[in-house]
C-alpha cells in the first residue's frame, strides 16, 4: 500500500464545493504541491471518487455521526479519510487550512491503509484568537519584513479561530498633544471605532483620506482571514477620547476625562456613553463599519487606560467622574459602581445589538482588569454576546491572580499571565457564565508581549504547555493569545509556537516525546537530545526570573532599558546628553522615573530590601543557568556539522546570547534600585559602602552587558529582536539601535565611583520656572 504522500501525489481531481467557503478553494491551490496533476474543480456532496481529493467544511446541516460514528458529539473535529478518494473534512472553517498542514508536514508519509476507516483530531479548545496582536495591530506591525498574509497564515496552521484586524495603516496614530506630552502616542494602539467609520455625529472630524486608508488596511487583513477561514475581529480601547471640536460644537455630550495626569499635559476627555445620542453614534459606528466587513464576529473592549474609560468607574486615571447623566453628587459609593457597571454593559449591548444587525453571531467582550469595585454588579449583568476576557475566574480579573512557580515570597504581581495557574476551581464559575448566555475567553501568553520583549523566540515549552493543560482541563472553550504568534520567518524554531499548535491538534500530548520530534525534525539526531535540553534550561532559567520589576519585565522598551546609560547618579549625566532616549522614554520632565528607576508614575516599583532578594535569586539560580545554556551551546557548535545542524544552533546560540544580556540588564536595574535607596535610606557605614560596591559592578557589568548586545547585533546573522522598518517608537527600537548602544557605553564609562544620589524633589520641578525657594 501507498504512502499517503504517494497516494495524494497520483491524485487528478481536486473538488471543493460550489457554495463552500473561500478556504476551501485556498486548501484546493494548497494541495497542488502534494497533487501537482490535479485539476480543481466544484462539485456538491462530501464524497471523494476514486482519483479524487474532497475538501469540504461539513454544513451544520449535516449531522456529524452520518458520516462516521466517531463524530457522534464531537465539534472542533478534523478528519482524513482514504475510501475511494480521499476526504479531507472538518467541521470549522477555520480548521480546513490547519489540517492541510498537518498532511503537508506531518502525516503524508503514514501508509495511507492507515486511513481506511478515517483519523480523526478534535481540537483542545473551540476557539483560540489572538488578542492585542502585537505584529499585525499593534506596535509591531512596522517591525522590518512583516508579512501580513504569513502572519495570517500561521494562526491558520496553528488553528486559531479568530484574526485581529483593526490596525493603523500610519507607524504613528493622528491623535497629537502638547510638546513633551506622552499621552497620545498610546494612541497607535486598539484604535476606536472613529479611527476607520464615521457616524452623522462626527462627520468631518478626521480627515477622509486617513480614515480610509485605516479602513482598508483593517479590510484587506479580513479578507486575508476570510481567505483562510478565519474569522476576522476587533480590540479597541473605547470609549476613548474625542477631538476637542466634537465636544466645543456638542459640549452637553461630554463623558469623563481619560488622559493619565502624569502622561498628558492637556485634558482629554471622551463622549458620555449614559446620552442615547451617544449611543445612537457609537451604534451607527459599529454598523458602518459591519457593512463594510460582514464577517466581524466580536469586538473586545479594553478600557480605562491609554485615553479610553467608563463614567464614574473607580479605576480611571483621575478617579470617579464623568458626564452629568449617569450619578448625582453625594451618592454612595456603591451606587456609583453599580450605575458605573450598567452604563458598562448597556454599552457592549449597544455594541452587540449594532453588529447583530449585519452578523446575528457578533458579540462583544470586556477586558475585565480595570473593574474590581464594579465586577460583581458587570457579572450580575452579563448574557448572551456579552463576554468576558480575563486570565482567572476566581479573581475575574488580572489583580492578585499571579503566582510565582520558584519563588513563593514574590508578591503576586501584575505580571506574566504564564505564571498564573489556571485551576480546576474555575470550572463552576465558568458554569455560572454559560448558564448566562455568556463565556469567558482565558488569556495566555506564549510568546513575545510581556515575555522578553523584543526579543524573539525564547523558547520556554514546559511552561507554555504547563498553562494550556490547565486551562483544558478546567474546560477552557475560547484561548485567548495575547499577543498573538510571531512569523516562522523571524523564528523558523518556535518551540513555544510549535507547542501551541500541537497542543490545539492533539490535546493530550506528551510534551516531553514532542520536544525530542521537534528536536530530531530540526535538526536531526546528532544533536536532538542537546538541543532538548537547551529548552529545559530556557524553561527552567524563566522560572529562575523573580520578575524583580514587573513594569520592566513586560515593557522594557518603553523605558529604553537596552539604551540608557544605568549609574549611581543619572543626572551625573547633562540633560542634553540623555536626550537621545528621553525623547522616546516613557516619561514626562516631572516623572521620577527619569531619574530613579524605582518609581514610575507614583507606583513603587519595588523596595530595596526585596531588590536584594531579586538579586540574589537573579546571581544564585539564574545567570548560573545561563551559563549552563551557553555552555551547552559551546558544545553543540562544536558538534555541528552539516547545515541544518549549524543552522539550528545558529539560532539558538544568538537568542540566548541576546537572553543573558537582556536578564543581565534587568538584573543590573534592580541593583541600582537596591545599592541607591540601601545607600540613600541606611546609615550604617559598612552597609552602604557594600550598596557602593554593588553599584561599581553594575557600572562595570552593564558595560560589559551592552557590548556584548552591540557584538551580538553587528555579527548576528538571526533576526532576534523586533526593530521597525520606519523609525524609532516608544514602543519599538530602530535599526539605529547599535549606535545608541555605543552612546550608552561612553556615557556610563567613569561613573562606576559617583555617590548615589537621587533628587527628592525631582518631581516638584517645573521646567522653565524656578522658584524663589531655589
Amino acid at each position: 500500500m501507498p504512502t499517503l504522500r504517494e497516494l495524494l501525489s497520483s491524485i487528478k481531481k481536486i473538488e471543493h464545493t460550489p457554495s463552500g467557503p473561500l478556504v476551501e478553494k485556498t486548501v484546493a491551490r494548497a494541495l497542488l504541491s502534494l497533487s501537482p496533476g490535479a485539476a480543481i474543480g466544484a462539485s456538491p456532496g462530501l464524497g471523494a471518487p476514486a482519483g479524487t481529493i474532497r475538501v469540504a467544511v461539513v454544513p451544520p446541516s449535516v449531522r456529524p455521526a452520518s458520516l462516521h460514528p466517531g463524530l457522534e458529539g464531537k465539534t472542533g473535529w478534523m478528519m482524513v479519510r482514504v475510501k475511494e478518494g480521499v476526504e479531507i473534512l472538518t467541521d470549522k472553517e477555520h480548521l480546513l487550512y490547519g489540517l492541510y498542514t498537518l498532511i503537508e508536514e506531518e502525516l503524508h508519509n503514514s501508509d495511507a491503509a492507515s486511513y481506511r476507516e478515517g483519523r480523526i483530531l478534535v481540537t483542545a479548545f473551540p476557539e483560540v484568537r489572538p488578542v492585542f496582536d502585537l505584529f499585525l495591530t499593534q506596535w509591531g506591525r512596522t517591525v522590518r519584513n512583516f508579512d501580513r498574509e504569513e502572519h495570517i497564515r500561521t494562526m491558520a496552521r496553528m488553528g486559531n479561530s479568530h484574526v485581529e484586524v483593526n490596525g493603523l495603516a500610519f507607524h504613528v496614530p493622528f491623535e497629537r498633544g502638547p510638546k513633551g506630552e506622552l499621552l497620545h502616542r498610546f494612541y497607535t494602539y486598539a484604535p476606536a471605532l472613529d479611527q476607520f467609520v464615521t457616524s452623522r455625529l462626527n462627520k468631518g472630524f478626521y480627515d477622509d483620506d486617513y480614515l480610509q486608508a485605516n479602513l482598508n488596511y483593517l479590510k484587506t487583513n479580513a479578507d486575508l482571514a476570510e481567505k483562510y477561514g478565519l474569522t476576522p475581529g476587533i480590540v479597541c480601547f473605547e470609549p476613548r477620547s474625542v477631538p476637542d471640536g466634537l465636544l466645543e460644537r456638542y459640549p452637553v455630550l461630554r463623558g469623563a476625562r481619560v488622559d493619565h495626569p502624569m502622561r498628558s499635559f492637556h485634558p482629554r476627555y471622551n463622549l458620555s456613553v449614559a446620552h442615547p445620542v451617544v449611543l445612537e453614534h457609537y451604534a451607527e459606528m459599529m454598523e458602518n463599519l459591519m457593512k463594510e466587513v460582514p464577517r466581524l464576529g466580536y469586538m473586545s473592549i479594553w478600557s480605562n487606560d491609554s485615553g479610553a474609560g467608563f463614567e464614574y468607574t473607580s479605576s480611571l486615571y483621575v478617579g470617579r467622574n464623568g458626564g452629568g447623566y449617569l450619578v448625582r453628587e453625594w451618592l454612595a459609593a456603591g451606587d456609583i459602581a453599580s450605575a458605573a457597571a450598567f452604563n458598562l454593559v448597556r454599552f457592549m449591548k449597544t455594541l452587540r445589538d449594532a453588529g447583530r444587525r449585519v452578523n446575528p453571531a457578533f458579540r462583544t467582550l470586556i477586558r475585565l482588569e480595570p473593574f474590581w469595585e464594579e465586577l460583581d454588579h458587570i457579572w450580575k449583568l452579563l448574557e448572551d454576546g456579552l463576554d468576558v476576557e480575563v486570565s482567572s475566574l476566581l479573581t475575574r480579573g488580572w489583580e492578585l491572580s499571579y503566582k510565582h512557580p520558584k519563588y513563593q515570597e514574590v508578591p503576586q504581581i501584575h505580571g506574566t499571565a504564564l505564571f498564573n495557574r489556571f485551576a480546576d476551581s474555575e470550572k463552576p464559575v465558568m458554569e455560572e457564565l454559560v448558564k448566562k448566555g455568556s463565556r469567558a475567553d482565558i488569556y495566555f501568553v506564549p510568546e513575545i508581549l510581556g515575555n522578553h520583549e523584543p526579543l524573539m523566540g525564547i523558547p520556554f515549552p514546559r511552561l507554555v504547555h504547563e498553562k494550556l493543560a490547565a486551562m483544558a482541563n478546567a474546560g477552557v472553550v475560547a484561548a485567548a493569545y495575547q499577543g498573538g504568534p510571531t512569523p516562522p520567518s523571524f523564528v523558523p524554531y518556535n518551540i513555544n509556537q510549535e507547542v501551541v499548535r500541537e497542543f490545539q491538534f492533539e490535546p493530550s500530548v506528551d510534551i516531553a516525546a514532542f520536544m525530542k520530534r521537534k528536536a530530531r525534525e530540526w535538526i536531526g539526531e546528532n544533536l536532538a537530545a542537546d538541543l532538548v535540553n537547551l529548552w529545559e534550561l530556557s524553561d527552567e532559567a524563566f522560572r529562575c526570573f523573580p520578575i524583580p520589576i514587573w513594569i520592566y519585565a513586560g515593557w522594557g522598551v518603553w523605558y529604553r532599558l537596552s539604551i540608557r546609560p544605568i549609574v549611581p547618579n543619572i543626572e551625573a549625566i547633562p540633560e542634553k546628553d540623555r536626550e537621545y532616549y528621553e525623547n522616546f522614554l516613557l516619561a514626562t520632565t516631572h516623572n521620577r522615573t527619569r531619574v530613579d528607576f524605582r518609581y514610575d508614575v507614583g507606583f513603587d516599583l519595588i523596595e530595596p530590601e526585596r531588590a536584594w532578594t531579586a538579586l540574589a535569586h537573579m546571581d544564585e539560580d539564574l545567570l548560573p543557568t545561563m551559563k549552563k545554556i551557553l555552555d551547552l551551546l559551546a558544545v553543540m557548535e562544536s558538534k555541528a556539522a552539516s547545515p541544518a545542524e549549524k543552522a539550528v544552533v545558529e539560532d539558538q546560540r544568538d537568542r540566548m546570547v541576546a537572553l543573558r544580556c537582556w536578564y543581565r540588564t534587568e538584573r543590573n536595574v534592580t541593583a541600582w534600585v537596591a545599592g541607591v535607596h540601601g545607600y540613600i535610606e541606611s546609615k550604617d557605614e559598612s552597609f552602604r559602602k557594600k550598596c557602593r560596591a554593588l553599584l561599581k559592578e553594575m557600572v562595570l557589568d552593564e558595560i560589559a552587558n551592552t557590548q556584548d548586545l552591540i557584538h551580538l547585533w553587528e555579527t548576528a546573522r538571526t533576526n532576534w529582536m523586533m526593530i521597525s522598518d520606519v523609525g524609532e517608537t516608544t514602543f519599538v527600537y530602530y535599526r539605529n539601535i547599535g549606535d545608541l548602544m555605543k552612546k550608552k557605553v561612553a556615557l556610563m564609562r567613569g561613573h562606576e565611583d559617583d555617590e548615589p544620589y537621587v533628587d527628592p524633589d525631582f518631581q516638584w520641578r517645573v521646567p522653565g520656572f524656578t522658584p524663589e525657594s531655589r
